[in-house]
């Protein structure tokens, strides 16, 4: 008789009943709270929906009683008019009556002061509005981080879930019927049945194991890929026999425990493997290794955009020409412009023209004859200045010299050597002098790209998905503004921060966040160095940052638009990181991301792989702040944080927040004009 199936069900789910309700009971319990997190961040939408549709309300008749103000204000100066003009008459005709004159003016005086209070009241009722839609909007970003959180714990909960069914615990009878070969003795032949039996045993447990996994509907295709093995524990023959046609019977108890390759659990489930990295080998990582950061000539553009104190030239981008001065004209009468074409031995250089900035060479401007102050300009260089008396056209070489304690600018492809691997890898700008660090730059090249959702895994902020075009090159710092650069503005300008003169910095504790009057850019609650991206600074704080930085190096800085931060962070990719879809382990520094900084911390900057474009940390470690459109009333972070899932550091994430907001979790990086 074969019992087998009936005995497995029955004993395997006796020994190992509790832990599976266990482990359901917490999936459950998960998905239910993700459930109820879920619906309350659709209530906060809507809600914040509706306060931003009242606000356009509340702005609108603010702006409705400023016209009207306009109005009253001449009604009132007319009413003066006519009283003070009523009054002059009434000298020479004490009989006139003035009452008439007298109560349109005090009318038109109260209806204009009436209007000014209505003003100071809706001014204040929009003020109350917005500070409510700022606590919604912290909420709806605390709510994401939440679900998100709760997504990773799920998935843990799953895997782990399924590798304790994997791993049941069972007795089974079996019954097995072989024929003895002629060649064997009974002793072979009876060996040779009970280790057929339990064969037979194996494999009605592991079936029995698939059969009853709680999510076998996905599991049962991938069976291939799970390395499911059955180990015995014990066994005994409970009956055997020989027949008179030379078959042998036996009847196994076999107790048995399920197995399987920890590492493939992920795969089973269609999750990211770094919930399983913990049971296998760890994902590898330095996909750098692949990524050119190297650009040519050819491959970046420059806006011939200039300032309107600049008069309009026209830029372009050629090789340098060898070291001549060439006459293309003869000399023109006084006081007429002449053609002047700048030429250097370096790219991404600056040229300065009597004090104002004409972009970069090859350059060709024409210029009012006389005297003319140049220089050229390019970091890491000594600048190259001449004092040219220009009487007709000329073509002036500008040969600038490294200094000794820099790092050079990565060469283009023109003037590289083909000597090494190693020279064909760009080296961002560095200038080191004893009183201060510059941060690393890159050049973004000109293109396009989609931006937004592109594998439906994002918010719906995300959506639609736009292309967008990048007509231009631009310079970007390759990691976030550090501690240290901060500091060196604060102790330059002696600002004070948001935080050191409000209410504090937010932080999180207990999944929300939390003001503590204490936090500052200086104290963020955990302990850093110089070297750790500055927090605790609020938008307003970044553009104070920006302004200083570019009267400090003679450069516009400032911080880049959503389109310009998407551009560069998701380098030349598609996928949801720099490496792929899956975040993997130890990529990046975010909330369970499997870093020694993840959830305690932001990380040192630089210390992750860059992405193609040779930008750090644009994966987790620290939000950070954009450039927000006129029309914006508030202001979008993007790139996740330490203290937030992995989910939300995917590069098209998007989280809007009041320009005052200041954490723990936010800091910025900057764009630099060329």
């Amino acid at each position: 008789m074969q019992i087998a199936p009936l005995s497995l069900f029955v004993s395997a789910t006796l020994l190992s009943l509790s832990v599976s309700a266990q482990d359901t009971a917490t999936v459950t319990a998960i998905e239910t709270e993700r459930t109820e997190k879920q619906a309350e961040l659709d209530n906060y939408t809507q809600v914040l929906d509706k306060h931003l549709s009242e606000e356009t309300r509340l702005q609108a008749q603010l702006d409705l009683l400023r016209q009207r103000s306009a109005e009253l204000d001449k009604e009132k100066n007319q009413a003066l008019d006519a009283m003070n003009d009523i009054y002059r008459r009434l000298i020479d005709d004490p009989s006139l009556d003035i009452s008439a004159a007298q109560s349109r003016y005090q009318q038109a005086v109260a209806e204009h002061k009436q209007n000014k209070e209505d003003i100071v009241m809706q001014l204040a009722a929009i003020a109350s509005h917005r500070k409510d839609i700022e606590q919604i909007r912290v909420t709806k970003h605390t709510l994401v981080n939440t679900i998100a959180s709760l997504n990773d714990q799920l998935s843990t909960a799953r895997i782990e879930r399924l590798r304790n069914e994997f791993s049941r615990e069972g007795t089974l009878e079996v019954d097995h019927t072989i024929n003895c070969k002629r060649t064997e003795t009974l002793a072979a032949c009876e060996q040779r049945g009970q280790q057929l039996g339990l064969q037979k045993a194996t494999k009605h447990f592991i079936d029995q194991i698939f059969a009853n996994l709680t999510e076998q509907r996905v599991v049962e295709p991938k069976r291939h890929l799970a390395g499911a093995q059955v180990q015995v524990v014990s066994s005994h023959v409970v009956g055997s026999a020989f027949s008179g046609q030379g078959n042998y019977s036996v009847n196994l108890s076999v107790t048995m425990r399920g197995d399987v390759n920890n590492s493939r659990l992920c795969s089973l489930l269609n999750l990211d493997n770094r919930y399983c990295s913990e049971y296998g080998s760890p994902l590898a990582v330095g996909y750098q290794a692949s990524y050119p950061t190297t650009f040519s000539d050819e491959q970046l553009t420059f806006s011939n955009e200039l300032s309107k104190s600049a008069p309009v030239v026209s830029v372009a981008r050629m090789p340098a020409a060898p070291d001549i001065t060439t006459e293309v004209a003869p000399q023109p009468p006084k006081n007429r412009e002449v053609e002047l074409t700048l030429r250097s031995n370096v790219y991404d250089d600056e040229v300065f023209i009597n004090g104002v900035s004409y972009g970069s060479t090859k350059l060709v401007v024409n210029l009012p004859t006389g005297m003319h102050d140049i220089e050229v300009r390019k970091l890491g260089y000594e600048p190259y200045k001449a004092n040219l008396n220009l009487r007709r056209a000329r073509t002036l070489n500008a040969r600038l010299v490294k200094k000794p304690e820099s790092i050079a600018a990565p060469t283009p492809k023109s003037e590289q050597t083909q000597s090494t691997q190693q020279a064909n890898v760009a080296q961002p700008v560095k200038v080191v002098t004893p009183d201060r660090v510059i941060n690393e730059t890159v050049i973004i090249p000109a293109g396009s790209f989609k931006m937004g959702d592109l594998t439906g895994n994002g918010l719906a902020n995300e959506r639609p998905v736009v292309e967008k075009v990048l007509s231009h090159s631009y310079v970007m710092q390759s990691k976030e503004v550090t501690v240290a650069e901060f500091r060196r503005f604060i102790d330059s300008s002696q600002y004070v921060t948001e935080a050191e003169k409000g209410k504090g910095c937010a932080h999180y504790k207990n999944g929300e966040p939390v003001w503590e009057i204490d936090y500052n850019w200086r104290s963020p609650g955990y302990e850093q160095a110089d070297d750790f991206p500055v927090v605790c600074v609020s938008y307003e704080d970044a553009k104070a940052y920006a302004n200083w930085l570019s009267g400090d190096q003679g450069m516009q800085y400032r911080l880049p638009n959503e389109v310009e931060w998407e551009y560069a962070a998701r380098g030349d990719t598609t996928s949801e990181y720099p490496w792929g879809n899956e975040i993997g382990r130890n990529q990046a520094n975010c909330g369970w991301c499997g870093s020694e900084w993840s959830n305690k911390s932001p990380a040192p900057v630089g210390q992750f792989s860059a992405n193609a474009y040779g930008l750090y940390d644009t994966v987790g470690n620290v939000w950070e702040w954009t450039q927000k459109r006129a029309s914006q009333d508030d202001v979008t972070v993007r790139g996740g944080a330490w203290n937030f899932a992995p989910s939300l550091a995917r590069v098209s994430t998007r989280l809007a927040l009041a320009p005052d907001f200041r954490a723990n979790y936010i800091g910025f990086r900057l764009v630099r004009e060329r």
